[in-house]
């Protein structure tokens, strides 16, 4: 107990220093021009006072369940209960999805959030073939997203192609691009990665704002053409999905329309990253990540591994970017700085590296916790930043760390003593 306290003592008085100049001292301009300020130190005591008795819950929670030798102080129900949820939860999400339109039908609000989470979604899981399968920082992620939104805008506008073409087309030139970048970054790991990916999302991004005739710079590009159903308009026209159907119009029909699009696209990109961590380059990516030296010497080529992993990446960023083009009608460069990449990094890394259901988890919670939290302004990224610092406490390898082989040997075999230096098998 007196260690707790100490613990408790310092977190606090960090704390105080630290909510003084966040929440305790707010400025500004007053009608006149001059700068005012007033003082909240109630709610700053409020705060230190949470943040002292939360480092003595957290402290004995710590003894409660941590670790004692080799094995976790956890009850055998709840240890036989998580593994019961973590068996049936997949299903029952993906179950979930499929039925939300039908649930929510009548609340657009809700729906549009789905979509919103459904795309980043899409994009963890993009990233995670780079950083959870292969290993390779990535902070410039954003910039293939870009590069799909701009291929298709550009692509429908003047020329007047389909979703459908353009759709593929987006996917090829994003992984176009993630080749470029995998060139120059070859020999590169670790910070100096990410320090080139970093500057190539800022490129990317550079190039679209100052590039005016083609890209229409900072006033972005609009009036991008909707996606139809194969050829029939979502519209209320006489040749509308609706007229074709004898059924009264309703705009929300474009948007069900859009979360099933993006649901599938999701599902593809899962489906596709799982059959590929299944084949021989997916298992060089596994090989990747855990050591490259010996993956070197193993024989992986590591330069095609390296390509290969983010062109896979950059073709569903690329998709995700076709469909936000298209679902929003208007895009700009603001939609694509840096914030968008740490965004997505930050659900890869929370859900856990090379879990496909941690980072659908993960994106679950990130997006639908900001919205949860929109009520509460002035302290939604302070309890954003609180719940991400406690689950790096209890879940350092994400929600869900998953860092198994996946091909291994099932039981031990014997080598020939011919085959070692000790002379015994």
């Amino acid at each position: 107990m007196p260690a707790l306290l100490k613990t408790a003592f310092v977190n606090a008085l960090i704390a105080l220093v630290l909510f003084s100049l966040m929440v305790g001292v707010r400025t500004e301009a007053g009608s006149d021009g001059q700068l005012t300020y007033w003082t909240r130190f109630g709610e700053v005591a409020s705060l230190v006072a949470a943040v002292f008795g939360g480092s003595i819950v957290l402290g004995l929670l710590r003894q409660w369940i941590g670790p004692t030798g080799t094995e976790k102080l956890v009850p055998p129900a709840v240890r036989s209960g998580m593994s019961f949820v973590g068996r049936y939860l997949a299903p029952a999400l993906l179950i979930f999805t499929v039925l939300v339109p039908v649930i929510f039908y009548d609340q657009r609000y809700i729906l549009d959030l789905a979509i919103l989470v459904l795309t980043y979604v899409m994009l963890g899981w993009g990233l995670n073939v780079v950083v959870g399968l292969a290993g390779l920082l990535d902070l410039g992620y954003v910039a293939f997203y870009a590069v799909g939104a701009y291929s298709y805008a550009l692509l429908a506008t003047n020329f007047g192609w389909s979703f459908w073409v353009c759709l593929p087309l987006a996917g090829i030139l994003a992984a176009f691009w993630g080749v470029l970048l995998g060139f120059p970054v070859l020999r590169l790991r670790g910070d100096y990665l990410a320090i080139v990916t970093l500057a190539f999302g800022e490129i990317i991004r550079l190039v679209i704002i100052n590039w005016q005739s083609l890209t229409g710079g900072p006033n972005g590009v609009s009036s991008i053409p909707r996606p139809s159903f194969f050829g029939i308009p979502l519209d209320n026209s006489d040749n509308g999905l609706a007229a074709r159907l004898g059924i009264e119009y309703s705009p929300t029909q474009r948007i069900v329309f859009l979360f099933y699009l993006i649901l599938a696209l999701a599902l593809l990109t899962n489906w596709v990253t799982i059959r590929l961590r299944r084949l021989p380059i997916g298992r060089a990516w596994e090989a990747l990540r855990e050591d490259e030296v010996a993956c070197r010497a193993l024989g992986i080529n590591t330069t095609t591994t390296k390509l290969t992993a983010f062109a896979t990446g950059a073709m569903f960023g690329g998709f995700a970017g076709a469909f936000f083009a298209t679902r929003q009608g208007f895009i700009s460069p603001e939609s694509f700085t840096f914030q968008e990449s740490a965004l997505v990094l930050a659900i890869v890394v929370l859900g856990g590296m090379g879990s496909q259901l941690g980072v659908a988890l993960a994106a679950l919670a990130m997006i639908g916790g900001f919205e949860l939290f929109r009520s509460l302004e002035t302290y939604r990224m302070l309890v954003f930043g609180m719940a991400m610092v406690l689950i790096m406490i209890w879940r350092p390898r994400g929600l869900i760390g998953h860092r198994a082989p996946t091909v291994y040997l099932t039981k031990a075999q014997a080598i020939s003593s011919d085959l070692v230096k000790e002379g015994h098998g």
